[in-house]
């Protein structure tokens, strides 16, 4: 009688647990969604991504409960903010209402204390918008500060595109490529170190990653293993395709290639994002954004380092 009762004590506590671990595991796992595995699908359909509106991208918060978001809204780009508390998405937030300037392609810090995006807003209040750079805000309690621009070291006077970090604070971002007979649309991606709390001079990336056409909306592994970012390339899919390229064991990327019909259709893809853990590759496609499993990443590795 006593092996019984333990038996039953112990069912019920195992019970117990599970129940626990998967409740804990919702908010950053599921996001109140079946996971969409290796086949890629829209994200929070008619809650994210909605039928009348452009959504370029996201960056979400390490736990999974924070998403911001950017949109077009009739040509005018905004950033979005959500959370999840584990049964439904909130209200979605403007973070910059009543602003005539655009704001797009937000990514949260590793530290998430900053949240960083591009916006044509002028250096100076009341001067006209100006070409677009990177800019970001900073935590305070429970706001954020005033935008604040990332400096001259990046920031020049073209464009910048889209950025994303490694772990100890390096940046990598996109900016026009300033070559005299490079094409109207071409961009290149860069590296700067970030030191001394401010980020270095650029560096250009090597051919592996850069062509003469356009290459931006780059996301770096935290641990600088892989690198997504958006082409526009002969025999492609579509408009735009993500492309990725791995470091190899000579601590070289390798010759970035296309990710594939698993990712890449007639549309234009773009705006990449992996979550903290890993778990799912995020992008847009079709005016929508897009999940996929992050073991798709695993293939695309083996297929890279083979060539």
């Amino acid at each position: 009688m006593t092996y019984v009762k333990y038996g039953i004590f112990y069912l019920l506590a195992c019970i117990f647990i599970s129940c626990i671990n998967n409740r804990q595991e919702e908010p950053e796992t599921y996001f109140g969604e079946e996971p969409p595995g290796l086949t890629a699908k829209v994200f929070a359909p008619g809650i994210v991504s909605k039928k009348d509106r452009y959504e370029f991208g996201c960056t979400m918060s390490k736990d999974g409960r924070h998403l911001f978001f950017g949109v077009d809204n009739d040509g005018k780009t905004e950033i979005y903010s959500t959370s999840f508390d584990g049964k439904k998405w909130s209200t979605q937030v403007n973070l910059f209402p009543g602003d005539s300037c655009g704001y797009n392609d937000p990514m949260l810090s590793m530290d998430e204390e900053r949240l960083y995006f591009i916006s044509n807003r002028p250096l100076k209040k009341g001067d006209p918008p100006k070409d677009i750079d990177i800019w970001y805000v900073e935590r305070e309690d429970k706001s954020w500060s005033d935008p604040i621009n990332v400096g001259p070291n990046i920031n020049n006077h073209l464009d910048q595109y889209y950025c994303s970090f490694t772990k100890s604070g390096d940046l990598y971002y996109s900016s026009k490529d300033t070559s005299y007979d490079a094409p109207r649309y071409a961009f290149d991606i860069y590296k700067s170190i970030y030191e001394d709390a401010s980020f270095g001079s650029p560096t250009k990336l090597a051919s592996q990653i850069n062509s003469p056409r356009y290459e931006a909306d780059v996301f770096v592994a935290p641990d600088e293993s892989y690198l997504i970012f958006c082409s526009i390339r002969k025999n492609g899919f579509g408009e735009g395709d993500l492309y990725i390229s791995f470091k190899n064991h000579d601590n070289e990327w390798s010759e970035a290639i296309s990710m594939g019909p698993k990712i890449n259709s007639v549309n234009h893809e773009l705006c990449p994002y992996v979550t903290r853990d890993g778990k799912y590759l995020f992008y847009t496609s079709n005016k929508d954004i897009y999940w996929v499993g992050g073991e798709i990443l695993d293939s695309l590795r083996t297929i890279s380092l083979m060539d």
